[in-house]
């Protein structure tokens, strides 16, 4: 019966209600805690909360902790979610949006950082997640935001080491920056795609990380 945002009952009187030791108690609201169901509060108590973030982030920081999945995995994942997102991102797009889009495209090909302007590359996806208007997207990506930019940053330096494969890259992300400003869902939808033959080639290239 609660709702997200109210308190859960004081441990005793979750015990004695449920008929089961405090201790039961306190294990299961660390567990929904982990899940991301309850948050604690010093001084205020247990409140109920839904962090599909919070529980995603942790499941999935596992996996990748424990070698379930690797960077070619992370990539083909990414590449449905942003295929996704640029479909969507096309119909839904701000014009300050669809400009920044196409600032950062410009600043990923005329930095000599690689470090650095894999945080461009990085800013760019985020705000492509944002344009589509998706809650639920927006939640997973997030969620994975971290996994995510560890991969951006790791392949944008490889790739920057071939100049071919650099140059390929940055078109990808120009075309995809001009298809949104001019709300085309199918080249957005085609450039996102060979933006991830590109990535996905250097992956296999190179020993899977």
């Amino acid at each position: 019966t609660l709702k997200r945002g109210e308190r859960l009952p004081p441990e005793r009187e979750l015990a004695e209600t449920l008929g089961v030791s405090r201790n039961s108690v306190r294990e299961a609201i660390r567990t929904l805690g982990l899940m991301g169901f309850v948050s604690s509060t010093q001084g205020a108590g247990n409140f109920v909360t839904c962090d599909i973030e919070q529980n995603l982030r942790e499941s999935f920081r596992m996996m990748v902790m424990l070698g379930e999945t690797n960077f070619l995995q992370i990539s083909q994942l990414r590449c449905g979610i942003e295929s996704e997102n640029a479909r969507l991102a096309a119909e839904r797009i701000q014009p300050k949006q669809a400009a920044r889009l196409k600032e950062l495209a410009r600043l990923m090909r005329e930095e000599p950082d690689a470090q650095k302007a894999s945080r461009y590359d990085q800013e760019f996806h985020s705000l492509l997640c944002e344009a589509s208007g998706n809650r639920l997207i927006k939640s997973l990506f997030s969620a994975m935001l971290s996994t995510f930019n560890d991969f951006i940053s790791t392949m944008y330096a490889r790739i920057m080491e071939d100049p071919p494969q650099a140059e390929a890259l940055h078109a990808t992300h120009q075309r995809l920056a001009e298809a949104l400003s001019a709300h085309d869902a199918q080249a957005a939808g085609q450039a996102m795609l060979t933006h991830f033959e590109v990535v996905d080639a250097s992956i296999r290239r190179e020993k899977p990380l």
